[in-house]
């Protein structure tokens, strides 16, 4: 007993506890705010957890030598954003002292109004519950107002380096939780599918449900869309044990022999689309239509249903609201 005293009272090396400490596997988080004048501001960070469901509650630490310390103690509102295996240069960004970390990530205001990295796995937009003091660091707790996740892969950390999440994502966990949102996108007469690693072929998809001038697809760079071809498409369910579908149809701003694609996204002739090799019977059905209305100039939405779904054709050319309203206040 005395000898385990005589180790508890010896000084602590920080170096060596810094090492122990980092050999607890961890996710990379990037936390943001806005400071007074509303300037953005954000840093990369993995002493994040859950606290409380009720109330919603989650803690960040803050080291007090960031320079981002004093936005973060003083906003009242921050963002935690959890981000994915193929983030590994979003972290890097976020943990430099670079001016410009926001011009490189899609960013939107949700909630509180601190900047939410919108293609991250997991963000919880969230007012400061509590502020805490902790040594060299500051605990902030956070009450969620607002959260979004996708089931992509996590970004793992360990021993401090990067490191590999083997099948994160248990069978049947997204069940009821969400929507997959696809999109057939056209280039001249191309349509981008995605292989499901099983020598099928699925939609391609994204975690926003809203593209505007671009569309960052799961696994790839942002896609230049044409925002006035953007349209829901198709809402339907696969199977009670697997999210519905939530599908646009869009068009890319250019041709895509000059998109740099990953290995498992590729172009097929809309007259040759690999219908066997379809993972579902209901991407079949959808596509079909797709070929069909769109050899016919006139496309519908269609919403599933028990009796076997509706349709609602859509007549005319695409119009602006804006114009449209106009020309009905005429």
């Amino acid at each position: 007993m005395v000898e385990t005293a005589a180790k508890a009272d010896a000084s602590i090396d920080p170096i060596a506890l810094r090492r122990a400490f980092g050999t607890f596997v961890t996710g990379v988080t990037v936390i943001t705010t806005r400071d007074e004048d509303g300037t953005p501001r954000g840093m990369t960070a993995n002493s994040f957890t859950s606290v409380s469901l009720d109330p919603p509650l989650l803690l960040v630490c803050v080291a007090k030598s960031a320079s981002s310390y004093q936005a973060f103690t003083s906003a009242g509102r921050f963002a935690v954003n959890i981000l994915h295996e193929g983030q590994v240069d979003v972290s890097g960004t976020f943990a430099s002292k670079s001016p410009d970390k926001f011009q490189s990530v899609i960013h939107d205001h949700i909630h509180t109004g601190a900047p939410v990295l919108t293609d991250s796995l997991t963000w919880f937009d969230c007012t400061t519950y509590n502020t805490v003091d902790a040594g060299d660091h500051a605990v902030l707790i956070g009450e969620v107002r607002a959260f979004g996740t996708s089931p992509t892969a996590p970004l793992g950390f360990c021993r401090g380096r990067y490191a590999s999440v083997k099948d994160p994502l248990p069978d049947g966990w997204l069940a009821s939780h969400g929507m997959i949102i696809g999109y057939l996108i056209e280039a001249g007469d191309g349509l981008l599918l995605r292989s499901n690693g099983k020598g099928g072929w699925v939609l391609p998809s994204a975690r926003r449900r809203k593209a505007d001038s671009q569309l960052v697809v799961e696994g790839g760079e942002a896609l230049r869309l044409v925002p006035e071809e953007t349209f829901l498409y198709s809402v339907f369910d696969v199977a009670d044990s697997d999210p519905g579908y939530l599908v646009y149809r869009a068009r890319l701003a250019e041709e895509g022999a000059r998109i740099n694609l990953p290995a498992d996204l590729r172009f097929f002739a809309i007259d040759d689309l690999p219908y066997e090799a379809i993972a579902t019977h209901e991407l079949r059905s959808m596509l079909r239509r797709f070929v069909r209305e769109r050899q016919a100039g006139r496309f519908g939405i269609y919403m599933d249903s028990d009796d076997g779904g509706r349709i609602a054709m859509i007549d005319g050319e695409a119009r602006s609201w804006i114009h449209a309203s106009q020309d009905q206040g005429q």
